[in-house]
Parts: structure tokens; C-alpha cells; sequence
């Protein structure tokens, strides 16, 4: 029989917290986002603060049977009141005269819109990076210090610019990769970005804090699409054995293992935003941390003693191919080749970790040469991440050898501000880019991409000025520092 929502109210405090049909008093102390969160919608309902940031599943997986109460009879739960924000009404208004999709010609015209449109905290999590955000703002900056050396008199009438990564074959080298929290941006999520992949025969990557279960977005796959599995390493080995198990089952072809997080950096736009959140000023004695943002809040559960001794473990139990995600040094290339590894995507996290870590391209252009030199670039995959954003960062890249581009934020800035139409439109400019840039350089396939294309001699000079890239400088969101507090009302 359906509970009463009169029931329901009735565990409203930290003695006994129902929430919507689960008991979750005992999980109070272990919140990642604190106790303060959790008691803030006991006795209501907190589907709307809950569905964004936890996918439909996460209660099912994590929440013992004997605390799923049953179903509440929702007639009888009052109706919440929306939350007073005094922004939303504008946000609304710049939503509905945002500019025409068929206005928007590059990646940063979707990170300008969405900028205007989305909901702040949103963003904040989104545009996000590690302290002064110097290296998310040099992963961008560095693809500027590789110049072209192009080829003429080449026949480039019919360009092919498909290619094969991890034994997939796709029709672009760039692939979406993993993104936390896609119902931030979007009401449907990470799904959203499955469909646009489909219709362009894009690889997707399936991150583990995906706001939509993992199976509602295999589901949402049709046909030979290819998925692969990013995963954060849970503390508790049989949770990540029974995900990655569970993941090989369902189709994934690909095995990614985050290994740049052992802790999460201070993303202090994220912070800020959260600071400021209505209800982060109620502590009520309750040990709440409520300083740390989304991030925080959503990825206690990461193992911080993950080590090269797990490596073995994890070929034991699967047959996915296995890349080590978040490798910054050729050293530990090397000993991910040892390891018996099937590739590594050089990558800072979006630079939303250690700030003044390298660039991807940085460390691209350091490793292949050794990897050359050793006889180790052939069944190996190099693949690089962090601020791509033109089809000539993709060359770039390929050129010096990387396997494949994974392309993040800019995808989910074009959900956030179009839904799925801005998806597919930003993946079509990449596609008409890359096609024009490989007939300028005289490459009329994949295979034509060689190092003597590209003049990198620049990447390793850290103070040599390069050219000021204005649609980027536009689009930054400047970090803050505090404002005022306003005068107390006087009495």
C-alpha cells in the first residue's frame, strides 16, 4: 500500500529522515554533500534538487532493500513551492532571445550562449577549473604555439577524415568524452549526447557521475554504436568490479580509468556558487561541509590509494580494452605500456585538477618521439583531451601522433544552450573544419598526418607570447573574488 505523504512528514529530522519511499537516517553521517542537504527536503519531496545531480538508479544501487520503503501516494504530498530566485525570471527571457542555432559558426558561440542561459550554478560547475585556472585556460592556449607546415600540389578533391580508435571504426578522430552531471545543462542529459553521437558515427564516452543511469544511456544506443566505460574507482573493489562487469555486458568496448583524482581540485568558481546557496548557511550543529561545490559532493567515494599494483587486477576482470585516462608525463606512458595497457589519454582533467600542469598537446609532443624511438607508437593508443575546440587543434594533435581528440565542455555548452540540435551542429562544424583544414595542409586522409606538418618547437617554451585568441578571451568567465555583504538592516 502507498504511503501517505502526511506519513512521510513525519521523518523530517536527523532521528529519522524518510526520504521519497527510502530511509536513509543511517546514511546521514556518510552524505558526500553533507547531512544539511539531505534534512533540508526531509518529509518533501526532493525529486527536483535530487534528479540533476544522481541518476534515476543511484538510490537502487546504493541503498539497502530494507530501507526502500514503498511508494508515496504523491496526491496526498503537498506540491513545493519553487525556490524564490530572483535571476530565473531573466534567465527565462534570455533563453527565449538567444541567437538562432544557424548563428552560431564555432565551438565558442555555444559556450557564449550557454553562458547567458544557463542556471548559474550550473554553470559555475560546468566552466569550472582548478585554483587560478591557469592550466585550463593554457590547454587552450598552448595549441596556438604549434604552427602548420602545409603541403601544395596535393589532390585533395575527396578528404576522408574517418579513422579506428581501439579497434572501433568511427568517422571523425574526435570522440565525446566524459562529463559529470549532464542534467545540469539539460533535462535529458547524457542521453542527449548519445543521440547526437549516433548521427554522427562519434565514439561517446559514458562518465561514471552521469546525472542518467548507465543503462538508460546504453539504452538510448542504436545499432553498432560505440561506447566506452570512463571510470572513477570506488573504494569498495566490488562495486567497481560489478559496474565494470556489468559495463562489458551491456556492449562498452572501452575501459578508461581516471587516474589524475585521487582527490578533486579546488574549483572555486563551483565553491562560490555553492557558497552562496540557500542552504548553505544552515548548519543547525550539523558536521555539514558545505564549502566545496558539486564536485565535492558527488565523488566522496573515490579510492585515493589507487596504485599501479591495481593495474593487474583490473585485466583480470575484463576483456574491454584498458587506457589509463589522466596521464601527464612520458615516464608514466612508458610504464602504462608495461603494464599491459591497451593506451592512455594524456590529459589534465580539463585542467580542473592540479593547476600548472602541462598542456595534453604539451605532453603529446614530448611522448611520441620516445615512443617512436622505442618502437612502441604501433598498437598503442595515444589519445589527448583538454581546451579543443577548432578542427585544427584536432590536426594539430593528430599530426604529432595522438590516436584520437576527446572533446568535453564545448559538447555540453551546445546541449545546454540547443539541446541535441546544438549537439549535432557542433559536431558538423567540426566535421566541415576538419575538412577544409586537411585539403589547406595537403592531407587528404588520416594516414597523410605526420609530425614534419607542424612546427611544435613553440609547446615546451612556457613564457614565449602567443596570439591572443579573442573568441576565447570573450568567452572566459574571470574568477571573483568576494563582494561586500550588504549594511545590516537597521532596526
Amino acid at each position: 500500500m502507498a504511503l501517505k505523504g502526511s506519513q512521510v512528514a513525519e521523518h523530517a529530522d536527523a532521528e529519522s529522515c524518510w526520504g521519497k519511499a527510502y530511509d536513509v537516517t543511517e546514511f546521514l553521517p556518510d552524505h558526500p554533500g553533507g547531512q544539511g542537504v539531505i534534512l533540508k527536503y526531509a518529509g518533501r519531496d526532493a525529486t527536483r534538487a535530487f534528479d540533476p545531480v544522481h541518476p534515476p538508479d543511484t538510490l537502487g544501487k546504493y541503498l539497502d532493500a530494507s530501507k526502500h520503503l514503498g511508494p508515496v501516494d504523491m496526491a496526498t504530498v503537498a506540491a513545493e513551492a519553487g525556490e524564490d530566485d530572483p535571476d530565473e525570471a531573466e534567465r527565462r527571457e534570455r533563453l527565449a532571445r538567444r541567437p538562432l542555432l544557424s548563428q552560431c559558426y564555432n565551438l565558442f558561440d555555444f559556450e557564449a550562449v550557454a553562458r547567458r542561459v544557463m542556471k548559474r550554478a550550473a554553470w559555475a560547475y560546468y566552466s569550472s577549473a582548478a585554483d587560478d585556472e591557469m592550466t585550463m585556460r593554457e590547454n587552450h592556449g598552448a595549441l596556438h604555439r604549434v604552427w602548420f607546415r602545409p603541403r601544395v600540389l596535393v589532390d585533395v578533391e575527396k578528404v576522408d577524415f574517418s579513422t579506428t580508435m581501439l579497434g572501433a571504426k568511427c568517422s571523425a578522430p574526435f570522440y565525446v568524452t566524459a562529463t559529470a552531471l549532464g542534467k545540469l545543462g539539460h533535462p535529458e542529459g547524457e542521453v542527449v549526447l548519445t543521440r547526437a553521437a549516433r548521427s554522427h558515427d562519434v565514439i561517446q564516452m559514458i562518465p561514471t557521475l552521469a546525472s542518467c543511469s548507465f543503462d538508460d544511456i546504453v539504452d538510448a544506443r542504436r545499432g553498432g554504436q560505440v561506447q566506452w566505460l570512463q571510470l572513477y574507482v570506488n573504494k569498495d573493489r566490488d562495486v567497481t568490479r560489478r559496474i565494470v562487469r556489468h559495463a562489458e555486458a551491456r556492449g562498452c568496448r572501452g575501459l578508461f580509468i581516471t587516474v589524475d583524482a585521487p582527490q578533486l581540485g579546488r574549483r572555486e568558481k563551483d565553491m562560490r556558487s555553492k557558497f552562496t546557496d540557500g542552504g548553505s548557511h544552515v548548519q543547525a550543529g550539523q558536521d555539514t561541509d558545505t564549502s566545496q561545490g558539486a564536485a565535492r559532493a558527488i565523488s566522496s567515494f573515490i579510492d585515493p590509494s589507487l596504485s599501479w599494483a591495481d593495474v593487474p587486477w583490473f585485466r583480470s576482470i575484463t576483456a574491454m580494452p584498458i587506457v589509463l585516462k589522466g596521464v601527464q608525463r612520458v615516464e608514466d606512458v612508458l610504464r602504462a605500456v608495461d603494464a599491459g595497457v591497451q593506451g592512455v589519454v594524456l590529459s589534465n582533467h580539463g585542467g580542473r585538477q592540479l593547476d600548472f600542469a602541462r598542456s595534453g598537446i604539451e605532453v603529446l609532443a614530448e611522448t611520441m618521439p620516445v615512443l617512436r624511438e622505442r618502437g612502441l607508437d604501433r598498437g598503442f593508443d595515444v589519445f589527448v583531451d583538454g581546451g579543443f575546440r577548432r578542427a585544427s587543434d584536432i590536426l594539430k594533435a593528430l599530426c604529432l601522433g595522438a590516436t584520437g581528440v576527446g572533446i568535453g565542455r564545448p559538447f555540453l555548452y551546445a546541449m545546454s544552450a540547443y539541446g541535441q540540435d546544438g549537439v549535432e551542429r557542433a559536431m558538423q562544424l567540426l566535421k566541415d573544419e576538419m575538412e577544409m583544414n586537411m585539403r589547406l595542409i595537403g592531407c587528404a586522409s588520416v594516414g597523410d598526418l605526420h609530425p614534419g606538418l607542424v612546427d611544435a618547437r613553440g609547446l615546451f617554451v612556457h613564457s614565449n607570447p602567443t596570439p591572443v585568441d579573442a573568441l576565447s578571451s570573450t568567452v572566459y568567465d574571470p574568477l571573483v573574488v568576494p563582494p561586500q555583504r550588504p549594511k545590516a538592516a537597521k532596526l
